[in-house]
Parts: structure tokens; C-alpha cells; sequence
């Protein structure tokens, strides 16, 4: 895996969850350490922006 396939999508802000995204081929997916993963995008900014998404919902809303 190249050092630009996984960058950190926002900052681990301590409530176990640790959101980056991941490219594969033409798409970006965001995941999270605790098992969440958003959909596949061709726009890294909108896996970035479903990964700020999971970290600000409250904890009954996270999709985990």
C-alpha cells in the first residue's frame, strides 16, 4: 500500500473512533476503527466529508 492510499480524514478526537479514508482504483472509502465504513465515492472530499459525518453524530447514530 503506497503513504497516499490512506490519509486521515479527521483528527481522533478520543471517543474510540478513528476516521481515514482508503483509495481503491478510482474510488475513496472512508472506514473507522470501529467497523464502520461509509459508501464507495469517486470524490475523496465526500468520503472525507461521510467520515466527518460518523465522528460528529451522536453515539447512537454512527452506523457502527
Amino acid at each position: 500500500m503506497h503513504a497516499h492510499d490512506q490519509t486521515p480524514a479527521v483528527p481522533d478526537v478520543g471517543n474510540g473512533h478513528d476516521a481515514t479514508t482508503t483509495e481503491r482504483g478510482s474510488f475513496a472509502v472512508a472506514r473507522c476503527v470501529c467497523g464502520w465504513a461509509g459508501p464507495a465515492r469517486r470524490s475523496r472530499d465526500r468520503a472525507r466529508l461521510d467520515a466527518a459525518g460518523h465522528m460528529a453524530a451522536p453515539p447512537g447514530g454512527r452506523g457502527a
